[in-house]
C-alpha cells in the first residue's frame, strides 16, 4: 500500500506519466440492439451480425465456447470473410469446451494474448471501414454458461463508424503483443 500511495504522490507531483490517456468521447449515432441473458437470445443476435458481415470479423474473446457462433465464424471465413481473432490463453487451457483451438483449426487466425493477465474483453468488430460497420460488446462472453446461466448484456450498435474504429485500432494494438496459436493440423 506504502508503494502505490508513493506512486501516486509522484505521479500527482507531476514525476512520473501517466499511462492511460484521455477516454474517447463520442456523439451517438447510428442505432443499438440490446440483449439480456438469459432471457434474451444474445447468441442469436452474434450470429447473426456475424452472418451479415461481408469484409473483416474481429474478435477479442475471454471464453468461447457457444457453438453456433463458432460455427458462424467459421462460415464467415469459409465465404471469404476475414475472421481473426485474439483470445485468453489460460481461459483456453483450463476450460474442456473451448471452442478457440477448434477455430484455429477451421482456419480461422487465433492469437493468444501474451501481456495481461485476463484477455478479458468479450468483442466483435465487423465490416469496419464501410457504413455497415458494426461492433458487438458487453459482459456477454461467447459462451453456454452465458446465454443459460449467468446475468449477462449484449450490445450491437451499427452505423457508428468512429466507434468501429476505436475498437478496431485497440484490437490491433492487442494483437502486436499476442502469440499465434498453431492449428493442431499444421506440421511443427
Amino acid at each position: 500500500m506504502k508503494w502505490a500511495a508513493f506512486l501516486l504522490t509522484l505521479l500527482l507531483a507531476g514525476n512520473l506519466e501517466a499511462v492511460a490517456s484521455e477516454p474517447l468521447q463520442l456523439s451517438a449515432r447510428g442505432s443499438a440492439q440490446v440483449a439480456f441473458a438469459p432471457g434474451d437470445d444474445a447468441g442469436a443476435l452474434v450470429v447473426d451480425a456475424v452472418r451479415k458481415a461481408r469484409k473483416q470479423i474481429l474478435v477479442q474473446a475471454y471464453s468461447f465456447t457457444h457453438k453456433d457462433i463458432a460455427q458462424s465464424l467459421v462460415d464467415a471465413k469459409r465465404r471469404g470473410v476475414d475472421v481473426q481473432m485474439i483470445a485468453d490463453r489460460q481461459q483456453m487451457e483450463s476450460i474442456a469446451t473451448s471452442l478457440v483451438a477448434w477455430l484455429a483449426d477451421q482456419g480461422v487466425p487465433v492469437w493468444l494474448d501474451a501481456e495481461h493477465t485476463a484477455a478479458h474483453n468479450k468483442v466483435m468488430v465487423i465490416d469496419n471501414g464501410t457504413a455497415d460497420a458494426a461492433l458487438i460488446t458487453g459482459s456477454f462472453n461467447f459462451t453456454q454458461a452465458a446465454q443459460h446461466r449467468n446475468a449477462e448484456n449484449l450490445l450491437l450498435l451499427r452505423g457508428h463508424t468512429t466507434l468501429a474504429e476505436a475498437y478496431a485500432a485497440n484490437w490491433r494494438r492487442h494483437r502486436i503483443h499476442s502469440l499465434p496459436l498453431r492449428n493442431r493440423q499444421e506440421s511443427p
